[in-house]
């Protein structure tokens, strides 16, 4: 039997945390709910990779998963303000986050890839950006690997909270910032006429942050126990092939 306790659609941010009773063996996850295929609403219904991925760790953990939805760039704040324990949202680690939360083992490896309208020719990867209108989403680390870049100030980087794709298929902005798995879903599933431009132009390790304090430590040790028995056991393996049909929790090295 699932151990999911709270699957809201939407969930107000700043109260849904706050309604749920703290147990040690319930885990509060904040995901966007609209990242798909990670996270997604359908008829009403959460549901995605990461949802899938988070209910086996309930299984095999014995925690009830309470999930609760916010825009994307208010997942931190409200893990560093305790109404969340953690954030399912394909969560990049990097030296500021690791600096900030406690990870668990990386469960997903992807890249960052540069997509555009159908057709675009200007535009074959990430050198060719120098001079053009770039989307990220808001609070994602992908703006910071533009900015990373040796010519980012030759690089029109825009924030979105959504639409990012809509505002490249409609020539809005030359090209958007995602990771390649999500682009390519996207791209798959959607009616936008969108291609990927060139390869990933930088590896991602993706994992679940918590807060780093006694408590946030605990909870991470249980997780990660968690995530490794479902590694080995192949459970994450089947869940990644049930959306993607390929394995992206893997790194490719090992």
């Amino acid at each position: 039997m699932l151990r999911t306790i709270v699957a809201a659609a939407i969930a107000a941010a700043g109260l849904s945390g706050a309604a749920i009773a703290q147990d040690d063996d319930v885990l509060r996850v904040g995901m966007s709910g609209g990242y798909f295929p990670f996270t997604f609403v359908r008829q009403d219904e959460l549901q995605g990779f990461e949802v899938d991925v988070m209910n086996a760790v309930g299984e095999e953990a014995g925690l009830d998963i309470a999930f609760e939805t916010m825009s994307f760039s208010g997942l931190v704040g409200a893990l560093e303000a305790g109404r969340i324990d953690t954030i399912a949202n394909q969560i990049t680690i990097t030296p500021e986050r690791e600096a900030a939360f406690a990870f668990t083992q990386p469960y997903v490896f992807d890249g960052a890839q540069v997509v555009t309208k159908d057709g675009n020719e200007e535009i074959g990867g990430v050198e060719d950006l120098r001079g053009k209108t770039v989307a990220v989403n808001l609070g994602s680390n992908f703006e910071q690997l533009l900015r990373d870049l040796p010519f980012a100030d030759e690089i029109d980087i825009r924030t979105y909270e959504s639409n990012i794709e809509q505002d490249t298929a409609l020539g809005r902005v030359d090209a958007f910032v995602m990771d390649r798995v999500s682009s390519a879903q996207v791209i798959k599933e959607s009616p936008l006429p969108l291609q990927l431009a060139g390869e990933p132009f930088s590896e991602i390790e993706n994992a679940l942050p918590f807060r780093d304090d006694e408590d946030g430590h605990v909870m991470r040790d249980r997780v990660d126990t968690a995530l490794t028995a479902l590694k080995d056991d192949g459970t994450l393996r089947e869940i990644s092939q049930k959306w993607f049909g390929s394995d992206i929790t893997t790194s490719a090295t090992e």
